[in-house]
Formats: structure tokens, C-alpha cells, sequence
């Protein structure tokens, strides 16, 4: 296969990506094909006069041309609130040169720089999650958040508008478990073109594979990547939760077939989600000794791509101007991540699917988990044992580096805006089941669900981002419940907040507590829908003395934005939603003998839909605008076909639960 020299890479290989911004503080994230020596930073506020600064940066050598720098940036005076801040980057060379990072595509008309706007008091926000390169239908969310901004910034009937205080990416932002063959293609180009380092491969006995030249050259490396282990009673399970899928015929199918496997596989997917640039002059044709039907879904999937690639500008662009916070889900590693006790048994008792899972907690500590909270890694001895593995992948150092962030407990952040945007980890902090091994974990332990508690104290309003919705669809949830009573929760991916009954009632106790918020705002993804509950939780045991103030009742928003590139299939989508109005209507008797939380759910319409539809399905993105209280006052659902799409309330649908 024949590449692009090294010599002619760009300068900048993706980035800069804006993340946590805080008055004194701005950090980004920024991909490059060769090392500075030094950066420097020159902020352009608007009317006032530009100062260059030296930031704090933790440079991590991943290849020969590739270098990741986390650049943190602390300042002596505190960022000016709404204003525009523009921003240059300048880099030293070894001979001593600055080259100014300069480039016309990161900026919006009427612009020279990128910027930002600080916006700590939150009256808009953007979120979404789940965005699968080779989705075939539609466009990218991302890509429409890119739309919103330039229009805030160049129509003037939107000065008054606000502007996003961040853009929220809940999970899924890299599909490491369902890749595509020409992205793969485009993977395995890449990190030839970087010169990544080759890493040593353990536990795939019987097929040859021991290192990454092996992997790239073997027979099974493009849509048969299952059989590179062997069939043993010890991985029988393994291939069949991990590598395999297990079917899915209700929810998802089994894509595990090009599972990202090496450190470099990951590294380069990122790069190649998030700019156009890596992509120049990579050969995209497909690999040799595909079989008939490989060679179809190629072809297939390679026009999903190119549509993908198109709008990887805008992406880069937004990305560089909102703060972003992101947080793993599922397919950030593998599907069904910790879903259950006997999952995790058998993903992390062999050397080889542990590898696989380390290597995405590694990519994703790099590529996103860095800028959401820099100050929870240690300042450098983290990244130490960061560049130590990149150094020699597949070594001593790489394999303890995956021991400790498997057992690492603080991927979750705050971030101080009014009302405080609350990121929960819901993939590590499992709550297993002591019924059965196969039983749905909790979502979160009581341990990280108390901390949870003790943060939300005090606050009257917050912003709570979980990956996957706390109040769900029921009927959708009842058919979880169903599968899972019968052992089989991988086959519905039985993934919600109430599948265990001890997480359920700590989050549900939490909300209710009297010293927690009134006013919570839950963002959620993962479903690949998109909808909108207004809850009231009511209380619950003896009932209060009529002397006796009344216990005050938390105004709870459920909004879910799912996906930014991926959809349900839209006939099995209309059915269960239909079914679930139907079934659980406020005057429906399966709804009066199934209530279980004491709640009233008030649906909300999406504005435009057929009759009888409360999910919305379509890629695009969330946007929320805010009260001075930090209430919603207009939810809406930026789609990728250019309608805005808002959810309405109705009351004469609201049912007790």
C-alpha cells in the first residue's frame, strides 16, 4: 500500500479542541506530526489588546510523526464573561523557528483566529452522543453544531441569542467496536504514514499474531477479527461476549467483526474522527482477499465514509470554538462495557481482551478523559507512565498502565458553572448483582452514588449528565426487565438505570433528599433516539402531619440526544413507541398495576411528527436554552436534514408512575 511521504504531513494533524474553560484557566487538546521544542499562546480579545503567554504542556510521543499535546493555559486575571477571545497558537521548531499555526478552515467568516466566549452562567448548551462513522443515513450532529455557531456568530438577528456554554459529547464518541473496513483501511495507513510503534500482542495464541505487523498482515484482519482467537473452553465466552457480539435482534446487532485491537488502532481512529487531515492521501482502495460479501460491504460502507469525511471541516471547526466535555460510554471500548458481573469475569480474565479494553481506557484518557478534569491525573506522574507505555507498547510499562487505569475511580468531573455541569461515570462505578452473575449491573455503586449526594448539596439547580437516560422509555425497559429475568440481558442491551433495584432506589432517594436540588437537568444519549420527559417525583411512605411543611418536590427534565450520526431503525422505532403510549397510557391498566417510582412523566411531542410519536429519531444535536434559575425554558433538536425540532409538553398525557 502506498502512502503519502511522512515528509509532507501538515504541521497539525486535528485540533485544536477547545475543553474545560474556567476564568483563569483554558485547556486544549491538540494532535501534531512532529514535536515542538516549545508553544506559545496569544489571546486576541475583542477591543481590547493581545497577550502572548508560555502555557503548561505535557507533550506525548506516540510515533515518529505523531505527537499529543494537552496544552494548559493558567492566567492572572479572569476571563472576561460573553466577550469573544480569539486565539493563535505559534510553535518553536528544533532550529529555533516559530511557525504561527495559521489556518483559514478553523476560522468563521469575519474571523482571523478561532475563539471562544466565556459563558460560566449556563443559558444554552449543546449535547449528544453516539456518532458511528459508517452510519448511512443522514448527516453529523457535530457538523449541524458547526451551522448553529456560524449562524450565532454572523446573523444579527441571533446576537441575542446565547451563546453555548459547552458543547456536552455523553458517550460514544468513537465507535472502537464497529469499525468499518474502509476506515480500518484508513487506520492501518496511518499509522504506517506516523511511524507508530509497533506493539507487542499477548493472548492471541494459535494464530500467529504477536505483534502489530502480524495483526495488519493477516488473513482474518479485515471483518474476521473474532477468529484470531482461538475456540478453547476457556474463550468459548470471551469471542462470543466480546469479539464476536452476541445476536441482538431486538436492539443492535453483533458488529464486532474490525474491533480496534492495538494502542495505535485507537490513536489513529481519533485522528481520523475528529479532522479532515489525517485522511490527505491515504489509500482507501479495499485490502486484498476479501471475500464476495466483504467486498459488497465495503463498497457499502466506503460511501457512508466519503459522506462522512465531507463534513469533517465543520467538525473540526466547532470543535475548536465550544468547550467541549466528553465522557465514555459503551463503544468508547467495547459494547456491553461492565455490563454484568459475569461479563467483566470473562473480558478482564484474559490477557488479550484485556489488552484491547486498556488500550481504549489509554486512547481515551489522551483524547478525552485529560481535558474534562487535568488536576485528577496527577500533574505529570500520570502521563509519565503515559509515555512510558507509548514507548514501548505491549511491554512491562504498557501492562501496568492498564492495571491502574482499570481501577482508576475519577474519570467523573464537575465543572463550577451556574447551575455546575455534573459528569457521572457510569461504566466503572458498577453495582453488581448478588443474585447472579448474569444480572444487569447498576449503573453506579453506593459508594460513588453517596459521593454523588454529598456534591449535589446545596445547590439549587444542577446540570447531571449520564450517558444513559435515568427515566427511560417503560416499555422498552420492561422488555430489558423481561430478558434479563431469564438470563439473557446482552441480547437487549438491558443497560437502564432501574435494571437493579438497589441503584434505582439510591438515585431516585437522591433526587427526592431535601438538601439536594430542586431543579435537575439530566442530558442523556445511548439509545439512538432522541426524547424529552418532564418529571415530578412525589413522595413516598407515612404520610406527613397536616401541620407539617410539605416535603418540597424536585422538578426533574429528562432529555435525551441521541444519536449525533446513528439512528434506531425507524419501523421498529414507530412500533415500540406506539406500543409503549398505548400500553402506558395514564388510563391504561398495565400502566396502574406496573407504577413503581411515584411519579408523575410528562412526554413532550417533537413538533412535525406524526401522531402518537414522543421519540425522535434522526442524527443531530441537542439544544437547550435556560432560565436565570436553570430551568429549560426551549428544548430543541438540531437534525442534520435542517429542521429544528422542539418538544413540546403535553399534560393531557402526563401519567402516574
Amino acid at each position: 500500500m502506498t502512502e503519502a511521504s511522512p515528509d509532507h504531513l501538515p504541521p497539525v494533524l486535528a485540533g485544536p479542541v477547545l475543553r474545560r474553560v474556567q476564568a483563569r484557566r483554558i485547556a486544549w487538546w491538540l494532535a501534531c506530526s512532529h514535536t515542538p521544542t516549545q508553544l506559545r499562546v496569544t489571546l486576541l480579545p475583542d477591543g481590547g489588546e493581545p497577550t502572548t503567554h508560555t502555557p503548561t504542556v505535557h507533550t506525548l510521543r506516540a510515533g515518529d510523526h505523531l505527537a499529543i499535546l494537552l496544552v494548559e493555559l493558567e492566567l492572572d486575571r479572569d476571563l472576561n464573561p460573553g466577550h469573544w477571545i480569539g486565539y493563535r497558537f505559534d510553535l518553536a521548531q528544533a532550529d529555533g523557528t516559530w511557525t504561527p499555526l495559521d489556518d483559514p478552515a478553523l476560522c468563521y467568516p469575519g474571523r482571523d483566529t478561532p475563539g471562544l466566549r466565556f459563558a460560566p452562567t449556563v443559558r444554552a448548551l449543546l449535547h449528544g452522543s453516539c456518532r458511528k462513522p459508517h452510519h448511512a443515513d443522514g448527516g453529523d450532529g457535530l457538523a449541524r453544531a458547526d451551522a448553529h455557531i456560524e449562524q450565532l456568530l454572523g446573523d444579527a438577528t441571533s446576537h441575542d441569542l446565547p451563546w453555548p456554554s459547552a458543547l456536552v459529547l455523553s458517550g460514544d464518541q468513537v465507535y472502537c467496536d464497529d469499525v468499518a473496513g474502509p476506515m480500518l483501511r484508513a487506520i492501518h495507513g496511518l499509522m504506517q504514514r506516523l511511524g507508530l510503534r509497533e506493539e507487542v500482542i499477548a493472548g492471541a495464541d494459535g494464530s500467529e499474531v504477536r505483534c502489530t505487523s502480524d495483526l495488519l498482515a493477516h488473513p482474518d484482519t479485515y471483518y474476521r477479527r473474532e477468529q484470531l482467537l482461538p475456540r478453547t473452553p476457556k474463550s468459548e465466552r470471551l469471542i462470543d461476549l466480546v469479539f464476536e457480539g452476541v445476536k441482538k435482534p431486538i436492539f443492535t446487532t453483533d458488529n464486532a467483526h474490525n474491533h480496534l485491537i492495538t494502542l495505535g488502532e485507537v490513536l489513529a481512529m481519533y485522528l481520523l474522527v475528529w479532522s479532515p487531515l489525517p485522511w490527505q492521501g491515504l489509500d482507501l482502495s479495499p485490502p486484498p482477499g476479501l471475500s464476495e460479501e466483504n467486498a459488497r460491504r465495503y463498497a457499502r460502507e466506503a460511501r457512508a465514509i466519503d459522506n462522512f469525511r465531507q463534513g469533517l471541516g465543520a467538525v473540526r471547526r466547532v470543535l475548536a470554538h465550544l468547550p467541549a466535555a466528553m465522557v465514555f460510554d459503551d463503544h468508547d471500548v467495547t459494547d456491553d462495557w461492565n455490563l454484568s458481573r459475569e461479563w467483566e469475569d470473562v473480558a478482564y480474565g484474559h490477557p488479550f481482551s484485556r489488552r484491547v479494553i486498556g488500550n481504549a481506557l489509554v486512547a481515551y484518557l489522551l483524547n478525552q478523559g485529560w481535558g474534562n478534569r487535568p488536576e485528577a491525573f496527577g500533574g505529570g506522574a500520570l502521563l509519565d507512565a503515559v509515555q512510558a507505555a507509548l514507548d514501548e507498547p505491549g511491554g512491562e510499562a504498557h501492562d501496568a498502565l492498564i492495571e491502574r487505569l482499570l481501577h482508576w475511580r475519577d474519570w467523573h468531573y464537575v465543572w463550577p458553572t451556574t447551575p455546575p455541569l455534573m459528569v457521572l461515570d457510569s461504566r466503572t462505578h458498577r453495582w453488581r448483582s448478588d443474585r447472579s452473575p448474569r444480572r444487569p449491573s447498576g449503573l453506579m455503586d453506593w459508594e460513588a452514588l453517596t459521593d454523588l449526594q454529598q456534591a449535589l448539596r446545596g445547590h439549587p439547580a444542577v446540570l447531571l449528565v449520564a450517558s444513559a437516560p435515568i427515566f427511560g422509555v417503560k416499555l422498552i425497559e420492561t422488555v430489558q426487565r423481561v430478558f434479563s429475568f431469564f438470563g439473557h440481558p446482552l441480547l437487549v442491551d438491558a443497560e437502564n438505570w432501574m435494571s437493579h433495584p438497589g441503584a434505582a432506589s439510591a438515585m431516585l432517594n437522591i433526587f427526592r433528599h431535601p438538601k439536594t436540588p430542586q431543579t435537575f437537568v439530566v442530558l442523556s444519549g445511548d439509545v439512538h433516539y432522541s426524547f424529552v420527559y418532564d418529571v415530578e417525583l412525589r413522595p413516598r411512605g407515612r404520610r406527613q402531619s397536616p401541620l407539617a411543611d410539605p416535603a418540597p418536590s424536585p422538578h426533574i427534565w429528562q432529555i435525551c440526544s441521541s444519536g449525533l450520526r446513528n439512528s434506531f431503525p425507524d419501523g421498529l422505532l414507530d412500533k415500540l413507541d406506539h406500543l409503549n403510549r398505548w400500553l402506558f397510557s395514564p388510563r391504561s391498566p398495565l400502566n396502574r398495576f406496573t407504577r413503581r417510582r411515584h411519579m408523575k412523566v410528562t412526554p413532550r411531542k417533537p413538533e412535525g411528527t406524526p401522531h402518537g410519536r414522543r421519540l425522535l429519531n434522526g442524527a443531530g444535536i441537542g439544544l437547550v436554552h435556560f432560565d436565570e434559575r436553570g430551568a429549560p425554558v426551549r428544548i430543541r433538536q438540531l437534525l442534520c436534514d435542517g429542521r429544528d425540532v422542539d418538544f413540546v409538553p403535553r399534560e393531557s398525557e402526563a401519567r402516574e408512575d
